[in-house]
């Protein structure tokens, strides 16, 4: 499992009964996760003093209970900072589990000596954005919804990076993609974080087990012809780390070479000393 561990303003305190406790800055959350499946006992006294419960609904969806957050704050990671807004289907504006992958590309981007070009796909609120900026990379963020491209360019800004090289395109990723090939564009980093279900601008239905495979071998289309990484993340309980591995590995060696590791995710419970799995990921480096 790979967990990201060098948080100093996140924390998971505790996991139990399906829900998380966590500390983001100075507020303290519950929210629901569907893979704590244990029921240890609730012994620290925050699970009954947390700043907001979000508390799912028997006819669906769910809200923010015990409310006493401002409407938004920021939180740093390193030289990064983020916006936290807390929103309607128990999301915060951030994946934190995420940051072990920011650090391994951002690694591969600094090392690399030249140039370097990230395309973000299901570009979300930008955190892999800002951090392939940081690390040197001119990004482009694409993403459909135009409320998470401008939260994206906000978080950008509060690190500092409201003038760095980063293009926002709010579009449907396969479309973009489609046009960019066609325009001979070419990146050679690429990160995508796919929904598990979703529908395209006119109806499409994307469901992740069904549309990825032709998805992957779409975008490696898009790959330089000296590429230094391609991330596939996946939040899809079902779709295994070993399936995308296997599935990555079709599409790119045969045409690029390289390796590929995949692994979960985590954070640290800090009430348990363990690893929470928080979805999985697909590394793929290629040989400089």
């Amino acid at each position: 499992m790979w967990i990201s561990d060098a948080w100093k303003d996140y924390e998971l305190i505790d996991a139990s009964d399906g829900e998380r406790l966590e500390r983001w800055g100075k507020y303290t959350l519950v929210r629901p996760d569907p893979q704590v499946i244990w029921h240890t006992e609730k012994k620290n006294p925050l699970w009954q003093r947390a700043d907001a419960s979000y508390r799912r609904s028997h006819s669906g969806g769910g809200a923010w209970s015990e409310n006493r957050l401002p409407e938004s704050w920021n939180i740093s990671y390193g030289d990064l900072r983020f916006r936290i807004k807390p929103m309607g289907f128990k999301h915060t504006g951030l994946f934190p589990e995420q940051a072990t992958n920011w650090d391994w590309f951002s690694s591969l981007i600094r090392k690399a000596n030249r140039p370097i070009k990230v395309l973000n796909l299901f570009a979300y609120t930008g955190g892999a954005t800002v951090a392939a900026a940081q690390a040197g990379a001119a990004v482009c963020h694409v993403d459909a919804a135009k409320g998470m491209v401008a939260a994206a360019k906000e978080n950008a800004a509060l690190s500092g990076l409201g003038e760095a090289p980063i293009r926002y395109i709010v579009d449907d990723c396969k479309k973009f993609i489609e046009r960019e090939i066609r325009r001979g564009n070419r990146y050679d980093g690429i990160i995508m974080d796919p929904p598990s279900y979703g529908r395209g601008p006119t109806g499409e239905v994307w469901k992740i087990e069904e549309s990825i495979d032709a998805f992957v071998s779409l975008t490696a289309n898009l790959l330089s012809n000296k590429p230094l990484f391609f991330l596939l993340n996946s939040y899809t309980t079902g779709l295994s780390a070993s399936a995308m591995k296997y599935l990555t590995d079709l599409h790119l060696r045969p045409r690029f070479g390289g390796r590929s590791e995949a692994d979960e995710l985590g954070l640290l419970v800090q009430q348990s000393g363990l690893g929470l799995p928080c979805g999985s990921s697909v590394r793929y480096t290629f040989d400089e």
